[in-house]
C-alpha cells in the first residue's frame, strides 16, 4: 500500500466495530470507530477519511440519512460502502441514490469486506486521477477527454465543459461526478439515445458490483436538481436515455 488510507466503521453494534477495526487494521489501514451516525459526522468535521464502512440501521440518524447529510450538506465526497441486513433490491437502490459506492449485506465475510473496500478504493483513486488528467488536458487547452466538446448551452442551462460546473440561470446546480459525467454525455450528444449499459460503460468504467438500475437512480436524481430542464432528459423504453 503507498500510503496508509484511514477509514471510518460506523455502527451500533460495538463488537462489529470492534472486529471490522481490528482486521482493516490487519490489511495496513489505519481505522476510526463511530458507534452512532452522530459521533460519526463529529469526526468526519475533525478528520479526512479514505473510506467510510456505514451501518444502515441505528439508533437516531440512520445510515441513509447521514450519507445525505454528507454529500449534501457538508459537500464531503468520501467514497461510501454501505453495511445492511436490508437486502431488497430497492433497499440497494435507496443506498446508490445517497451516494453509496458500493453494498454489503449481512451477515457477511471478513474477507468480502476487505475485497470490497480494497475494490472501492481502487476506482475511487482512478476515477480522481482520470478527473486530474483532465482537468490538465483542459488546462492545456486540450479537448475534454470525456467528450471532446466545448461548453454546452441550452437555454438558460449551461454546461462548463472545463470546471465539470453546471448552471441554470446562472446558479450553480450542485452536481456529484456520475450525476455530471451522465449529464454531460447525454448533452453532448443531443438526440443520440444511450443504453443503461452504454452509461455505466462509459461513466463506470472500472467500476464492480454496479446495477443498471443505478443510472436510474442517478437520472432521477439529476433531473430533480436540473428543475424545469429535468425534463430534457428523456427515456426511450426498452432502448435508455436522450437529451433533447
Amino acid at each position: 500500500m503507498d500510503q496508509l488510507k484511514r477509514l471510518l466503521v460506523v455502527d451500533d453494534e460495538e463488537d462489529l466495530c470492534e472486529i471490522l477495526m481490528f482486521n482493516l487494521k490487519g490489511e495496513g489501514y489505519d481505522v476510526d470507530v463511530a458507534y452512532s451516525a452522530e459521533e460519526a459526522l463529529g469526526k468526519l468535521k475533525e478528520n479526512e477519511y479514505s473510506l467510510i464502512l456505514l451501518d444502515v440501521m441505528m439508533d437516531g440518524m440512520s445510515g441513509f440519512n447521514m450519507a445525505e447529510t454528507l454529500r449534501n450538506d457538508m459537500k464531503i465526497d468520501v467514497p461510501i460502502i454501505f453495511l445492511t441486513a436490508k437486502d431488497t433490491e430497492n433497499d440497494m437502490l435507496t443506498g446508490f441514490s445517497v451516494g453509496a459506492d458500493d453494498y454489503i449485506s449481512k451477515p457477511f465475510s471478513i474477507k468480502e469486506v476487505q475485497a470490497r473496500v480494497k475494490a472501492v478504493l481502487k476506482r475511487y483513486e482512478g476515477s480522481v486521477e482520470r478527473q486530474h488528467r483532465d482537468n490538465a488536458a483542459a488546462n492545456d487547452g486540450k479537448p475534454d477527454k470525456a467528450h471532446g466538446k466545448k461548453d454546452i448551452q441550452v437555454g438558460n442551462l449551461r454546461i462548463d465543459v472545463s470546471s465539470k460546473s453546471v448552471f441554470v440561470e446562472d446558479v450553480p446546480v450542485n452536481l456529484t461526478k456520475k450525476e455530471f459525467e451522465i449529464l454531460s454525455m447525454l448533452a453532448s450528444s443531443p438526440g443520440t439515445v444511450y443504453s443503461r449499459a452504454e452509461i455505466l460503460g462509459n461513466v463506470w468504467p472500472d467500476d464492480v458490483f454496479v446495477l443498471e438500475r443505478t443510472v436510474d437512480v442517478h437520472i432521477t436524481r439529476l433531473r430533480k436538481k436540473l428543475g424545469d430542464y429535468g425534463k430534457h432528459i428523456v427515456n426511450r423504453s426498452n432502448y435508455g436515455y436522450m437529451f433533447y
